[in-house]
């Protein structure tokens, strides 16, 4: 079981998404001006009035008289209303940018987490407007959170991409890989999507002896995190698995096993540079770590 508690970016407390008010438009048009807005744009980034620093929303009033046909709602925080809004839907360009990774460093959780989920969701309307069925265009409804074609009747809702990701261990070492594309020295644990018909578990089992050649013993469930890059759900695991040599496919260019003292001795000089600590990926690496100094530490002497 994990043993620090988990501090990753997106996990924290978020809004009350409030999904009953998505059927209100009247109560939603109410709530607007004197609403917090997000407005993101199709880079995904959070856009604002000031060019530098600002905090990061801005207020209903200030974008529009009344809800714009194109905000959505994202839920209700202790303030009042939160919505999303298209930059390319204003008159003019609001010059302040912040992108998802650094608001995550730099924002408070709950602003944070409010971008992640305005981010995921405008992301799925851009590229969700004609119906998969007939082709016919799509109208919004439900606040945002649902596409509906008039023409069959199909009703279309964002997709959530569930992705595992798993510190895999033998007893004594972490298993880490690398991916080519990575910049040098960056290495994390192994992750991949979750295919159809297939359970969490059994895609920790593919993923790891897929990219590794190591077999999955077992597995538990240790924490998740949203990940919208653009639309995934970072679902995370422990698992044990058999001592074997790695043997990469495609997939990886290197895969290894590192000892605590190895991974603390290679953070330490620069040659290994973990996934930052927004990410689960770290938190999953940084757990093993404290879980194997507590085992030297309760070791006996000698």
């Amino acid at each position: 079981m994990p043993s620090s508690p988990p501090g990753y970016a997106f996990r924290g407390p978020g809004l009350d998404r409030s999904e009953l008010l998505r059927e209100r438009p009247d109560d939603l048009r109410a709530r607007w001006t004197v609403a917090r807005v997000l407005v993101v744009d199709t880079d995904g980034n959070a856009r604002f009035p000031e060019a530098a620093g600002g905090c990061g929303f801005c207020i209903g009033a200030e974008l529009a008289g009344e809800l714009p046909d194109a905000a959505s709602f994202l839920g209700l925080g202790e303030e009042g209303a939160w919505f999303a809004l298209p930059h390319e839907s204003l008159p003019e360009p609001l010059p302040g940018r912040m992108d998802l990774r650094s608001a995550a460093t730099e924002w408070p959780a709950l602003e944070a987490a409010a971008l992640a989920e305005a981010r995921a969701l405008l992301h799925w309307q851009q590229r969700n407007k004609f119906c998969g069925g007939c082709g016919h265009a799509l109208a919004l409804g439900k606040g945002g959170w649902c596409a509906r074609c008039a023409q069959c009747g199909l009703e279309h809702y964002p997709r959530t991409d569930p992705a595992i990701i798993v510190a895999v261990t033998d007893g004594e070492r972490l298993l880490l890989g690398r991916q080519a594309s990575w910049p040098k020295g960056r290495w994390s644990v192994l992750a991949g999507f979750v295919e159809p018909g297939e359970s969490l578990e059994q895609a920790v089992a593919r993923e790891v002896m897929e990219e590794a050649g190591i077999p999955v013993l077992e597995c538990q469930y240790a924490a998740s995190q949203p990940w919208p890059f653009p639309a995934a759900l970072m679902i995370g695991f422990q698992a044990q698995g058999l001592p074997l040599e790695p043997s990469v496919s495609d997939e990886l260019e290197q895969a290894r096993w590192f000892s605590a003292d190895e991974l603390d001795s290679a953070v330490a000089t620069g040659e290994v540079k973990l996934s930052p600590v927004l990410s689960i990926s770290r938190w999953l690496i940084d757990e093993w770590r404290l879980q194997a100094r507590a085992r030297r530490e309760a070791a006996p002497a000698g």
